[in-house]
């Protein structure tokens, strides 16, 4: 006759969850309070993490395979993804199969450092045909590339109080710290908040408030902070707006583009036979 455990609940707190809880010896999943307490991503991405992770290497989990399996819709599950693989919890590539079809090969992670300890194992290519050598050609002069000419700025005191706003965030938060590049690309956005009469202690709070830890891609938290938090008025510099994000319709990807379609890598792989890839 098996023996009865009883469970001892914790004293209960006066107001708040009250928590009962058993051992599990089967059948769970290990998630991490920096994914369940995440407060940046959505619930639904959330619980799809919890949902990937629970399942065994091999199983699909793909955008039609999941709304099969679930009872969110196709829009829901897609954005889902999109949020894992912007906070570094999945990864997806495209890979070509045996059979000259390209597929998406999913990696989940546990946790967003995860990826950075270089245990994930790499696909291997079939390698291609070797033709027969040819004479080489001359070599020609290369084309020169010139580069883009920046967009003018219309007051330049402005970009300037950003640049300096932005470059003092990280003695207020050393996890903060961001690149030339970074601030170059983030300034418009906060001279759009001082346009809009914000002051730089308001900028300052909203940025810097309440940030997750750990904070692996500071400039893309920010970016979403200046944009979603974004007062009131006129618009975003062009310069600063990104193209909405479209899901390949062969290979599932997010990717940038103004109309859903195909990536551009997966055009590129069209256009060309199955022995030059």
């Amino acid at each position: 006759m098996d023996t009865c455990q009883n469970i001892v609940p914790s004293p209960a707190p006066s107001v708040g969850v009250v928590h009962v809880n058993i051992r599990h010896t089967s059948g769970f999943t290990i998630v991490g309070n920096h994914l369940s307490q995440h407060d940046e991503m959505s619930l639904a991405a959330r619980g799809l993490a919890v949902h990937i992770q629970s399942l065994p290497p091999g199983a699909r989990v793909g955008i039609k395979t999941l709304v099969e399996r679930l009872p969110d819709s196709e829009h829901r599950i897609a954005s889902a993804l999109r949020e894992l693989e912007e906070f570094g919890y999945l990864k997806r590539t495209r890979v070509r199969g045996r059979d000259g079809r390209v597929h998406t090969r999913t990696v989940s992670y546990n946790h967003p450092d995860a990826a950075s300890l270089g245990g994930e194992e790499q696909p291997r290519r079939r390698p291609a045909a070797v033709p027969a050598p040819a004479p080489a050609p001359a070599p020609a002069p290369a084309p020169a590339v010139q580069a883009p000419s920046p967009a003018p700025v219309p007051q330049p005191q402005l970009m300037h109080a950003a640049a300096a706003l932005l470059a003092g965030l990280r003695q207020q938060a050393v996890q903060l710290s961001l690149t030339e590049a970074d601030i170059a690309l983030l300034a418009p956005a906060v001279a759009a908040w001082f346009e809009r009469d914000a002051s730089p202690a308001a900028v300052r709070h909203a940025l810097t408030a309440d940030l997750p830890h750990p904070l692996r891609f500071p400039a893309k938290l920010l970016r979403h902070r200046l944009t979603a938090l974004l007062p009131a008025g006129r618009t975003l510099p062009a310069t600063f707006r990104a193209e909405p994000l479209q899901n390949c319709d062969d290979c599932d990807r997010a990717f940038r583009a103004p109309e859903p379609g195909r990536c551009g890598e997966c055009v590129h792989e069209r256009a060309l036979p199955v022995g030059d890839l």
